[in-house]
């Protein structure tokens, strides 16, 4: 696989699971709003997956030996993966009852993130046990800081 397929796979995964995990815990904590939450999924899915694609657009052209070809494969790459990893979380916010979808999607982006840190250790040849805990256990923390922050909003301007 090539490094600029790999980079913008990478990155868009990771950032796509991460991101909206986060967005969606913090968004049901301090809103409970099904309409906020899909919105700010469909927010992330543009927002930030342009925002990524541009930013790892930029880094790889400050790298010394990326072709204007690897440039744009990464930078498609990274926006393609990071705005179809967050669409799928909206889907169990359509389908299920707000509580069951938050719960659903926690449990989809471990899985994901999971599946995709094995993917990524069996690349590198490592053993994938340490890999998937690092990542999942960084997921872990983002969800628990988001889960936090919207508690505390929805405490400070909630009358």
């Amino acid at each position: 696989m090539k490094h600029s397929f790999k980079t913008g796979l990478g990155f868009g995964v990771t950032s796509g699971i991460i991101t909206t995990l986060g967005l969606v815990v913090g968004l049901h904590a301090g809103t409970y709003s099904r309409l906020a939450i899909l919105g700010g999924i469909l927010t992330i899915a543009i927002s930030d997956s342009f925002s990524d694609s541009l930013g790892i657009h930029i880094a790889k052209e400050f790298e010394d030996r990326a072709s204007t070809r690897d440039v744009w494969e990464s930078t498609i790459i990274t926006f393609t993966a990071k705005f179809l990893m967050a669409l799928i979380f909206a889907i169990p916010v359509f389908l299920f009852s707000l509580d069951f979808a938050i719960k659903f999607d926690i449990a989809l982006g471990f899985f994901l993130l999971g599946l995709f840190s094995y993917y990524v250790a069996k690349m590198k040849q490592v053993k994938p046990f340490p890999v998937i805990c690092e990542h999942i256990f960084i997921a872990i923390v983002v969800i628990f800081i988001t889960q936090f922050t919207g508690d505390w909003v929805r405490q400070l301007f909630m009358i």
